[in-house]
């Protein structure tokens, strides 16, 4: 999998944008959180480009762009949650979890209705 790193305010319109297009992934990483580094591994383990399909990944290191993971939250209506994954299509945030409810496994499940639409 390709994480695209997710740095700067200006990316999000860009993200929204890009979300009516093709799904968008956000998962925002504390990296000073064993819990965080535990979803990610799992995420990283059980990707499948296939059930993935044209879904584009970004990565928020949170710790290093404070600012940005709380506008994320803002910008698409959930609570600031760590670590969390976001589910973007047409515009909005149609899927959010966070801890251990991040898998890849649901995000898969959660594509497969953005594409029954």
């Amino acid at each position: 999998m390709n994480w695209n790193p997710l740095t700067d305010e200006a990316q999000l319109e860009t993200i929204r944008q890009e979300s009516y297009l093709h799904p968008v992934m956000i998962f925002k990483h504390s990296t000073r959180c064993s819990i965080s580094s535990t979803a990610l591994a799992r995420i990283q383990r059980s990707w499948n480009e296939a059930e993935a399909g044209d879904m584009v990944p970004y990565y928020l290191d949170l710790i290093a762009y404070r600012t940005l993971s709380g506008r994320v939250a803002s910008e698409f209506g959930v609570p600031h949650q760590s670590p969390q994954v976001l589910l973007l299509s047409k515009g909005e945030c149609v899927y959010d979890a966070s801890h251990f409810e991040i898998s890849f496994a649901e995000i898969s499940q959660q594509l497969e209705s953005i594409e029954a639409q």
